[in-house]
């Protein structure tokens, strides 16, 4: 199991849109995400910095990757662009974290 994390950002006075939004997320989506070969997926809120730190256990980093191209997926960007940073193709602003430690 690949375990990835990353950090994201929701805009100002929208946080508490982006958390009406994944509860819950749309279950095509969840199926996808699954069928792609996600465990163990959560995302948190700092609620002083507005920043989100998402954690995902992944089989492949081939098929996690592949979500992206997904019809679901694609709507899902478009539909939270307006509350959080966005890449031109509505992906959010992203930033991958490199482990340091882990507790086994």
């Amino acid at each position: 199991m690949i375990r990835k994390a990353f950090v994201m950002s929701v805009h100002a006075s929208s946080e508490e849109e982006y958390a009406r939004r994944h509860s819950p997320i749309w279950p095509e989506l969840e199926q996808v995400l699954k069928d792609h070969g996600a465990h163990n997926y959560s995302i948190f809120l700092h609620p002083g910095t507005r920043q989100l730190f998402g954690y995902v256990e992944i089989e492949d980093e081939a098929r996690w990757n592949a979500i992206a191209q997904t019809p679901i997926c694609q709507k899902w960007w478009t539909r939270m662009a307006d509350v959080m940073p966005a890449n031109p193709d509505h992906s959010p602003v992203a930033q991958e974290l490199k482990e340091v430690f882990h507790l086994v």
